[in-house]
C-alpha cells in the first residue's frame, strides 16, 4: 500500500472506493476493522459472531461501493452498521433461545390439551407484547429475563446506567402486566 492513502480523508477514500479502487478499500478496512470488532465483541459474548459482523459490514461496503451514499462521517456510518448487525444477531439468538425455552417448558406442562393450548396462547401473547416494547426496553428486558443477566451486567454490556436498566425493566414489566392482566384473568 502506498503511504498516500494513509493521508487521505475518509471522504476521499469513499470517492476512490466508488471508482473501484482496491487500495482505498484496504485503507478503510485497516483504519476501522479493529475498532468495529472491539465494539461488536463488547456487545456480544461470542468472538466469532463479532468477527462475522465486521466481515459482513466490509463485504457489504465493497458490494455497494458504486451506489453507497454516506451522509455522515464514515466512522459514524460504520458504527451504526455495527449497532444494527449486533441487534440483528441478538434478535436471532433470542428467537432461537425462545424456541428452546418453549420446548423445555413443554415438558413441564400438564398433558391436558386445554392447558397446553392456554399456555401456548399466553406465551405467544407475551412474546407479541415484548416485541411491541421500544427497542432498548425490549433488549434490556430480554437480557434480564431470558438470559438472566443482572442489572449491573446489562448496564456494562449496553453502556448505560444501572438506573436506566432498572427503569427499562420496570417499564417493561408494568406494560406487560397491564397488557396480560385481562388474559390471565380469563385463564382463571
Amino acid at each position: 500500500m502506498t503511504p498516500i492513502y494513509k493521508n487521505l480523508s475518509d471522504k476521499e477514500l469513499i470517492d476512490l472506493l466508488k471508482c473501484n479502487n482496491n487500495q482505498a478499500f484496504t485503507e478503510i478496512y485497516d483504519r476501522y476493522w479493529k475498532k468495529l470488532l472491539t465494539v461488536a465483541h463488547n456487545k456480544l459474548d461470542r468472538f466469532e459472531d463479532a468477527e462475522e459482523i465486521v466481515q459482513d459490514i466490509f463485504v457489504n461496503l465493497w458490494n455497494r461501493r458504486k451506489d453507497i451514499e454516506i451522509n455522515v462521517s464514515l466512522n459514524n456510518y460504520l458504527a451504526v452498521s455495527v449497532k444494527y448487525r449486533v441487534i440483528k444477531t441478538l434478535d436471532k439468538y433470542f428467537n432461537r433461545q425462545h424456541y428452546v425455552n418453549t420446548l423445555v417448558a413443554s415438558n413441564y406442562v400438564d398433558d391436558s390439551t386445554q392447558e397446553w393450548l392456554q399456555f401456548n396462547e399466553l406465551f405467544d401473547q407475551l412474546n407479541h407484547y415484548v416485541a411491541d416494547l421500544p427497542e432498548k426496553c425490549q433488549l434490556v428486558f430480554k437480557l434480564s429475563r431470558e438470559l438472566g443477566y443482572s442489572q449491573k451486567q446489562i448496564a456494562a454490556k449496553l453502556q448505560i446506567s444501572e438506573k436506566t436498566v432498572e427503569a427499562h425493566i420496570g417499564k417493561a414489566i408494568k406494560t406487560l402486566r397491564t397488557k396480560l392482566s385481562h388474559f390471565i384473568f380469563t385463564l382463571l
